[in-house]
């Protein structure tokens, strides 16, 4: 008779103790990310966050978002330590749109066989990019769910909640005829149309992430890894000392899709695409598949990560406040009078 033994939670590929040991590489950095509004300690059921007394009338803003096909190429090269900041990007770029003040994160790590060090590689990158947030990383959930993920692949969500007075909530309802459209410039891809940008340069084109073109100056690799930018003390900057009319994240659906929802019934974006040079990715991934440049303006941000609107009298200024901050900025069109939309003219 074949002797068996009890089945145990490791045998079926969950190992606690591997949790167990996450926690402990990560509450360092979870904590340098801590202000005084933070209440309680990492791995409490429910992450405490105390909002003072400085606010009259407060409105939550909250926004989710995950990383996307992106982290086939994390998988691809091995590097785990940026995808992170994509994460924090993509859901506080959102939130910063309506004027909020990036509270607080949240992620959620879901993988095939936990492997301490690599998952620690990845919340230490979301430790980073909500320092330049300036929110705090309060908590998450790390998920081990073998046969439902390859053991060597993993999932990354998260969600960002701000705050903002209702007197000063941003939401396109103030722009109007003659507002001035100044954009912001991305690190490159980030983190939208990625399923699009492996079709091209591996399936089409069979290239390898350490082929190096020279309009990039660096390999592929590096090239498509580049985190998303974070944008909140910048937005912040424009909110402080101008009339903010609207913010618009350019994430997936480029310009086309994203400007609209921040501007007014009746008001229509003309953007001019001589007023910026797109990054030398974006030419080449549109030669090396032949994209149409509909197709492109309307998957990719083509090198404007963030769009604010402003009065025609203060344009020059936004671009100023963002240049001291080491930005890249433009004064990419002007909002005309129509139905609500983008010419890219």
């Amino acid at each position: 008779m074949m002797e068996t033994k009890g089945a145990t939670y490791k045998d079926a590929g969950v190992d606690i103790h591997a949790g167990y040991e996450l926690v402990k590489r990560i509450k360092g950095a979870a904590k340098s990310t801590y202000g005084p509004e933070v209440l309680g300690d990492l791995g409490s059921f429910g992450a405490l966050y105390a909002l003072g007394q400085n606010y009259k009338d407060p409105v939550l803003v909250s926004g989710t978002d995950g990383v996307g096909t992106k982290l086939k190429l994390a998988f691809m090269a091995d590097k785990h330590d940026t995808v992170g900041l994509d994460l924090v990007a993509y859901c506080v770029n959102d939130i910063i749109c309506q004027g909020a003040k990036p509270l607080f994160f949240l992620d959620y790590l879901a993988v095939g066989k936990l492997d301490p060090s690599r998952a620690a590689q990845i919340v230490e990158g979301i430790a980073r990019g909500c320092k330049e947030a300036g929110c705090a990383l309060i908590g998450g959930e790390t998920a081990e769910m073998p046969g439902f993920y390859p053991e060597d692949e993993y999932d990354l969500a998260g969600f960002a909640v701000g705050i903002v007075e209702r007197s000063q909530i941003i939401d396109g309802s103030k722009v109007q005829v003659g507002d001035r459209i100044v954009g912001i410039g991305s690190t490159g891809i980030q983190s939208s149309g990625y399923s699009l940008v492996r079709n091209v340069f591996f399936q089409r084109a069979g290239w390898e992430l350490d082929r190096v073109d020279p309009r990039l100056g660096c390999t592929l690799g590096e090239e498509l890894l580049r985190p998303t930018g974070i944008y909140a003390r910048e937005i912040a900057a424009l909110r402080d000392e101008l009339d903010l009319h609207g913010v618009a994240n350019i994430s997936g659906g480029g310009l086309p899709e994203n400007l609209p929802r921040a501007m007014a019934e009746g008001t229509r974006a003309r953007i001019t695409r001589s007023s910026w040079t797109p990054l030398p990715i974006f030419e080449v991934l549109q030669d090396v598949g032949n994209i149409s440049q509909d197709e492109m303006d309307n998957t990719f941000n083509m090198g404007i990560a963030m769009a604010a609107i402003v009065p025609e009298a203060q344009a020059e200024a936004a671009v100023k406040i963002l240049e001291g901050l080491g930005q890249r900025a433009y004064l990419i069109g002007e909002v005309v009078a129509g139905e609500r939309g983008v010419d890219l003219v």
